[in-house]
């Protein structure tokens, strides 16, 4: 296009997720006068650094994240997205890989933490279907599964869901549930016909959970991340099926039942078997890895639900039902 921009690319700063290491690297590399505002095209990586950039620097990356630096918004950031998942093109999270600390005391492993503050909402977000298009298959499931996961547990909060939220969610999940039935059907090229609705709905379930937040799908899948480097919506997804099964055992008749006609009727199924037919789907869209093949270890099993509980209350504490260190360990136990 001709345009006078300074172009980067994350691949200079590190590889996968963002990191401690990699934010640090990046603000070096750029520096903050060296720019008016940020154009980010890219997946939720790309849009959670390109967040940063339009904030305040912090003296460290670690105090950022972990409170001890107020969170300013500075300078204008468009947000482009080339995926079908995060929906962080319209959130205000910032998530990132992050030395773990307990009591202000690092711990010398790393877990996953959201940078969470309406500063970095982007201010202004467009919607190319064409970019998605030569987004691979896994890449793709796994994304429309975490927007998935997104309109899910906004449905589900049980403190901070809206009128509003709660219409974003249901179209969401309408939409994305209606496209995985379609490449059920037709094969995973069907995907190309569905993009443009496919990225809608993940922006839709952006703002749901702008709105009414995640829960612990997101909770406990952040050490996972953080410790195996999982990519987000598949960790998201090797958690998912087992916590929706968790919820109707337990509260079968608060918003899960809701939940249940809601994809009963998408799915053309019974109300009683909305949550195992979604997940055989969902297995059907993309084969379901299971924890041991990431490297989860026994010891794993008391380590990570420690971490849950000191690192992820803003996630668990929007449980539709409530966790604790034994449940969560079963959980993981189910998942391994």
């Amino acid at each position: 296009l001709g345009l006078k921009c300074h172009y980067v690319f994350q691949e200079k700063f590190g590889a996968g997720e963002p990191s401690e290491e990699m934010i640090q690297v990046m603000y070096d590399a750029i520096p903050y006068d060296s720019y008016d505002r940020v154009i980010a095209v890219g997946g939720g990586a790309i849009m959670d650094l390109c967040k940063l950039l339009g904030c305040k620097r912090p003296d460290t990356v670690h105090n950022l994240y972990f409170k001890r630096f107020p969170v300013v918004h500075e300078k204008d950031v468009i947000a482009i997205p080339t995926t079908c998942g995060t929906g962080s093109e319209c959130t205000n999270i910032s998530v990132a890989i992050v030395k773990d600390e307990k009591d202000g005391v690092l711990t010398g492993g790393e877990t996953k933490l959201g940078l969470v503050s309406d500063d970095i909402i982007p201010n202004k977000v467009c919607l190319i279907p064409e970019l998605l298009k030569t987004l691979p298959y896994k890449p793709f499931a796994c994304s429309a599964i975490d927007a998935l996961v997104h309109a899910t547990e906004s449905f589900l909060s049980p403190h901070r869901k809206t009128m509003t939220s709660e219409l974003f969610s249901e179209k969401a999940m309408d939409v994305i549930l209606k496209g995985f039935k379609l490449i059920d059907e037709k094969g995973q090229d069907a995907r190309f016909e569905y993009m443009d609705q496919f990225v809608t709905a993940s922006f839709y379930a952006g703002i749901a959970f702008l709105k009414a937040g995640c829960g612990p799908v997101h909770g406990m899948s952040f050490p996972l991340g953080g410790t195996y480097h999982v990519p987000h919506g598949e960790s998201n997804y090797m958690l998912f099926g087992a916590i929706m099964d968790y919820y109707d055992e337990h509260k079968p008749d608060g918003e899960i039942m809701k939940f249940k006609e809601l994809v009963a009727k998408i799915l053309g199924c019974e109300v009683k078997d909305a949550i195992p037919e979604m997940n055989a789907l969902l297995q059907r869209i993309l084969p379901l890895r299971p924890l041991r093949d990431c490297g989860f270890t026994e010891a794993d099993f008391k380590a990570f639900p420690l971490s849950v509980e000191a690192n992820q209350q803003r996630l668990m504490t929007n449980a539709y039902y409530p966790f604790d260190l034994e449940s969560e360990e079963a959980i993981y136990r189910k998942c391994y």
